[in-house]
């Protein structure tokens, strides 16, 4: 388990690592061809910032190759706010007094044609609070199984499973999960999420390790920008990914670095902000670290950032979300979980990524393709 490795690494002789990086560094991991994770902490670290030219262009070379001007489209849909979790700094959390949202098979199945009328999705992702209680292994099951009619490709964000019961919801159609560790500070981990499931640092942490185990086709990974220092946190993200590509070589993998945005309404307070410049020097690092990994913005970004990384890294997006649980048909004032910087129609999002090149793909998976 991943638990056992990076415990033997320490947090901070990592960030120490990481901003003690040269020139020379910098250099060095751009001329080479296959980078480890010395290579990836220089071209993450003040160092490399005026390295950024070059680190676009080769992460434009190596997108180029790999994945060609293609850009994979998804949806995600929220259908339960319900949340067991005392997470700090998200809208669902436990302690907030508001109206809990689960919604039921007619109103799933409302909300999925709503999608559908929307644009020519064929990815979906599920994406519920954690509380097993009440939508628990059961409730995202029937959810798969009534976006079958529907899409071709499901993928789910919901709390970490067991093995067997990822395995269980292949059965039902599943194809790929996201999970985001949030910060792989194990120290500083309970501050964040003091009470609920999510507290457990390393049942989390380890869900990646059952995700493998269990044969799903695709993982997401994710660390959540503002909570502790970026540079260290995506580090030891990239660790992981290099582990769990080592361990379960058969599965893909993606990665995420949503930036938590300044609250105006007194809520909780990133403790740090990565910059538009720094969000293009850790996507073209990690591109340059790893080819094949799929990398994707969400709607937290805006829209002009999100056109210029398509060019230069980015191979995955999402568009026209809904935070919302109901959002796209049944309950569009419920409580988003945040706020989305993106809010351009599909179509627009299509025209755009058309204008400069790229080809937006609205289908790149078919169950008939599962031969495992």
């Amino acid at each position: 388990m991943f638990s056992d490795v990076i415990r033997q690494i320490s947090w901070d002789e990592t960030t120490e690592r990481i901003m003690s990086k040269t020139d020379t560094d910098v250099r060095r991991a751009l001329a080479r061809q296959h980078c480890d994770i010395d290579d990836f902490m220089a071209m993450i670290s003040p160092a490399a910032d005026k390295y950024l030219e070059q680190m676009a262009w080769l992460s434009r070379k190596y997108t180029r190759e790999r994945f060609g001007k293609t850009i994979n489209m998804f949806i995600p849909i929220y259908i339960t706010n319900s949340c067991s979790n005392s997470c700090v700094y998200c809208g669902f959390h436990v302690q907030n007094k508001m109206p809990r949202t689960i919604l039921t098979e007619e109103e799933i199945v409302r909300e999925y044609e709503a999608i559908k009328r929307l644009g020519p999705f064929d990815n979906l992702l599920i994406v519920t609070g954690e509380n097993p209680a009440k939508a628990g292994v059961g409730y995202i099951a029937r959810a798969l199984d009534l976006a079958k009619p529907y899409f071709s490709n499901l993928q789910i964000e919901v709390m970490p499973l067991s093995a067997e019961d990822y395995a269980r919801l292949r059965t039902h159609g599943l194809n790929g999960v996201i999970c985001f560790q949030e910060t792989y500070n194990e120290a500083r981990y309970k501050t964040y999420h003091p009470h609920g499931m999510k507290s457990n640092y390393e049942w989390r942490l380890n869900g990646f390790d059952r995700m493998g185990q269990a044969g799903i086709h695709k993982i997401g990974m994710g660390v959540l920008i503002g909570l502790e220092d970026w540079r260290t946190d995506v580090t030891m993200m990239a660790r992981h990914l290099r582990y769990l590509e080592k361990t379960y070589w058969r599965t893909q993998y993606s990665v995420n670095f949503p930036r938590m945005r300044r609250a105006e309404n007194g809520g909780f307070q990133p403790n740090v902000e990565m910059t538009d410049r720094e969000l293009a020097q850790v996507t073209f690092a990690m591109r340059i670290f790893d080819h094949d990994v799929d990398i994707s913005y969400s709607t937290r970004e805006e829209p002009r950032m999100r056109n210029n990384m398509a060019t230069l890294g980015v191979t995955t997006m999402s568009a026209e979300s809904s935070t919302e649980p109901g959002g796209y048909c049944c309950y569009p004032n419920a409580l988003e979980q945040f706020e989305v910087s993106d809010a351009r129609r599909a179509w627009e999002v299509e025209r755009d990524l058309k204008a400069i090149g790229m080809e937006p793909v609205w289908k790149n998976w078919d169950r008939a393709f599962d031969f495992k």
